[in-house]
């Protein structure tokens, strides 16, 4: 059977594009993405993070944004593909169980990030992905209905009862022991390929992506070739296509040369 021909490449940020050592993309990763473009090859962002909190690598040209693990998808003219926010119900509990539990959470809305006790441990995964720890949330004056996405700082073991008791109409995914990600209950970056595979006006099996953590499962496993960073997560490598190489050895360069994409 003849391959599709991949028009439209999804790229996830931390530990795919950018480096978790240097906080940069490699060389190789921007001549690649140089050589896509020259080629018609739409590229994709695809992140967990805020749509506020990606403009270092905005440089590279980018023909569109999945953000809030497609939650917010917005083209490169600022032109809002899609919005959803978590059910109210759910902001309303994480605030009021944070009254009365020991619990460090971060809210995330359009316009802003907000943050609830930070430990240091928090402090030190902020500088590790070269962010600014967010300012405190005033709990009494959060907008229940804005708000996008929340990171609950919660271990692995602890998510299922969390999830099941406070936030029952949200999903949880993670790429690091420390926290998950918590968005509405059906949302996840696959979401955002489907809005953006519509917008372009192209088959899924037409598509490509790169990730390294949990949630970029549902992202590898939905296009048609889904490649997985040789740093990825082993439940992430279990699920993909192709597995690469580190960010830092040249990853993504060498998974379009091996598929003869550039």
């Amino acid at each position: 059977m003849q391959k599709p021909v991949i028009k439209a490449i999804f790229f996830d940020i931390d530990g795919t594009l950018l480096s978790f050592k240097t906080h940069e993309v490699p060389e190789s990763t921007q001549k690649a993405i140089s050589l896509l473009r020259e080629k018609g090859i739409k590229i994709i962002v695809s992140t967990g993070r805020s749509i506020n909190s990606i403009d270092h690598i905005k440089y590279l040209d980018f023909d569109g944004y999945i953000t809030f693990n497609g939650g917010y998808c917005m083209t490169t003219e600022g032109d809002i593909l899609f919005k959803q926010a978590i059910d109210p119900k759910d902001i309303h509990a994480i605030l009021t169980y944070a009254k009365s539990q020991t619990l460090s959470f971060s809210l995330m809305s359009e316009r802003e990030i907000t943050i609830h006790d930070v430990t240091p441990e928090i402090a030190g995964m902020y500088a590790h992905l070269n962010l600014p720890v967010p300012p405190l949330v005033e709990i009494d004056k959060v907008d229940t209905s804005g708000i996008l996405q929340t990171n609950i700082f919660i271990g692995p073991q602890q998510e299922a009862e969390f999830m099941q008791n406070v936030m029952p109409n949200s999903v949880a995914s993670r790429w690091t022991p420390l926290f998950a990600d918590v968005n509405p209950k059906g949302q996840s970056k696959q979401i955002g390929i489907d809005i953006f595979c519509k917008y372009f006006g192209l088959d899924v099996n037409e598509t490509m992506a790169f990730g390294d953590g949990g949630n970029d499962i549902t992202m590898l496993k939905h296009v048609g070739i889904g490649v997985a960073m040789g740093n990825a997560n082993p439940e992430v490598k279990d699920i993909a296509d192709y597995v690469t190489d580190d960010v830092d050895e040249n990853g993504i360069w060498n998974a379009l040369r091996y598929f003869q994409i550039i």
